[in-house]
């Protein structure tokens, strides 16, 4: 083996390790860019996560809200509801006395009309014996 031999085998050699280099070389670029655009796909979908929690928050809010004002509602319709019911427990205590107070006169106005029968049956039917034609008096 003579001297140029042994060039052309360092020479094979080096082209060797420079295409493996170029090749880890272009391996390792291309496995950055790859990692690179992973990344930002794992921001864009970071962001997309991040916005639709702020989008569910805002809607549980609006739901916690609407809850509360159904609430403060229900309250209300129930202190309105009691409000009715003592207002309507007044009113029916105001037509028993009006009840009572109209019955009273009526038996007051009885008691002193004298063609209206006791009802005891211990007066006679003053309006029969006023009426000439029924008592069979003339």
């Amino acid at each position: 083996m003579d001297a140029m031999m042994w060039v052309w085998i360092i020479i094979g050699i080096l082209v060797v390790l420079l295409i493996i280099g170029l090749i880890v070389f272009l391996g390792r670029k291309r496995k950055h860019a790859h990692d690179q655009e992973k990344r930002r796909e794992d921001h864009d979908r970071a962001d997309r996560i991040r916005e639709e929690a702020h989008a569910k928050d805002l809607e549980a809010r609006e739901r916690e809200a609407r809850a509360a004002r159904a609430d403060a509602d229900a309250q209300q319709a129930e202190v309105d509801a009691e409000r009715l019911r003592k207002e309507a427990e007044q009113r029916q205590n105001d037509a028993q006395g009006l009840r009572r107070e109209t019955e009273e006169h009526t038996r007051h106005a009885d008691e002193i009309d004298p063609d209206v029968r006791n009802d005891q049956g211990k007066g006679s039917d003053r309006k029969n014996d006023a009426d000439p034609g029924r008592s069979g008096r003339h």
